[in-house]
């Protein structure tokens, strides 16, 4: 089978990772492979921030599982020690597609590259905050943008999820 079509059906989500950190290249692999993905017009306008700093990882792991109305102590990105956050600009009106392909193209290339990663939502929320936009500031990111999703990556803890079976009548044919 060709190994693009293995990938889309094998990759599953993973909520449960060690807190080893991956190597440069490995990240730099699958961050390039989101800077490929197909974007509206051909503007490639999502950013990546890709966060391998702990004291940063942590803080914006706090705001996220304030945001989601969880416990303190929950980590919302599963204890995952790399966080790419994708944002586009907000004045563009396909944000929201172009920053999704770019992180389902990260997800894949973690997979093939024996990497788990999940997205994890909340993003806009979080940069909308104060907190968020001086984050932004402090990273020297100027203008307007707007969170689209992170895609935290990390090595699987535990077994890898099985692929559950695919729903039925879910495409319709027009001849």
């Amino acid at each position: 089978m060709n190994e693009v079509l293995k990938a889309m059906k094998e990759r599953r989500s993973i909520r449960k990772f060690k807190s080893d950190m991956l190597p440069k290249e490995i990240i730099d692999k699958v961050i390039e492979s989101g800077l490929y993905a197909a974007s509206g017009k051909g503007q490639q306008s999502p950013i990546i921030i890709s966060v391998t700093n702990k004291e940063l990882r942590d803080k914006l792991s706090k705001i996220n599982c304030k945001i989601g109305g969880w416990k303190e102590d929950f980590d919302p990105f599963y204890n995952a020690p790399v966080v790419l956050i994708v944002l586009a600009p907000k004045n563009w009106a396909n944000k929201k597609y172009d920053g999704s392909l770019v992180i389902g193209n990260m997800m894949l290339a973690a997979h093939s590259l024996n990497i788990g990663s999940c997205w994890i939502n909340r993003a806009r929320q979080e940069f909308e905050t104060e907190e968020g936009k001086e984050i932004l500031k402090s990273l020297r990111i100027e203008g307007e943008y707007e969170g689209i999703g992170h895609c935290v990556l990390g090595y699987i803890d535990g077994e890898y999820p099985s692929v559950p079976a695919r729903k039925p009548n879910r495409v319709y044919y027009v001849d």
